[in-house]
């Protein structure tokens, strides 16, 4: 980043337009969170909490957008670059060691296959009688979970598998003895 760049940046970063944009941001996320749970409890129509649902999701999403044009380039920018250097720190390693691979895999496998033996098998599965949606969710959360344990490599693996061109390379089984 250049010098002129970083004087822009934190010249927008303490300007009125940015906290009103951050303000702006904040309750496009908060607002939707508040309001749809506070039209449920009011004892309101289903169809009214559904209009009015869908019109704080999408005034919400005004709102983000309104956001982004006060902030300008430079506070977007700014945000873009907090938000995912924070997230980039909590992603997957790139390498992770064999013991954490497999276990990591086990927690890939287990999910997709209880998802498949569970429509042929939902009679013989304890308690799963009426928890269908905490199985499922359980089985979500593992899912994603496994991910992470996975590693980096292995997010390269599965996308992989949507380019018709990519080839396997397995090491060498002779050097690795």
């Amino acid at each position: 980043m250049s010098e002129t760049e970083e004087t822009d940046q934190s010249t927008a970063v303490a300007g009125w337009r940015f906290k009103l944009g951050v303000s702006l941001f904040a309750l496009s996320l908060v607002g939707p969170l508040i309001v749809i749970p506070l039209l449920a409890a009011l004892g309101l129509s289903t169809t009214m909490i559904a209009s009015m649902s869908g019109a704080t999701l999408i005034s919400a999403e005004v709102l983000l957008v309104a956001a982004a044009a006060i902030m300008g380039k430079s506070g977007y920018t700014y945000i873009k670059d907090r938000t995912f250097g924070l997230l980039k720190q909590y992603g997957p390693p790139p390498e992770v060691s064999r013991t954490r691979y497999t276990i990591g895999l086990v927690m890939f496998v287990i999910p997709i296959l209880f998802g498949w033996l569970s429509a042929y098998l939902q009679d013989r599965i304890p308690l799963y009688a009426g928890n269908a949606f905490w199985f499922a969710l359980t089985g979500d959360l593992l899912l994603l979970i496994s991910l992470f344990v996975l590693g980096g490599d292995f997010w390269d693996k599965l996308r992989a598998l949507f380019f018709h061109s990519a080839k396997a390379v397995f090491p060498d089984q002779t050097r690795a003895q």
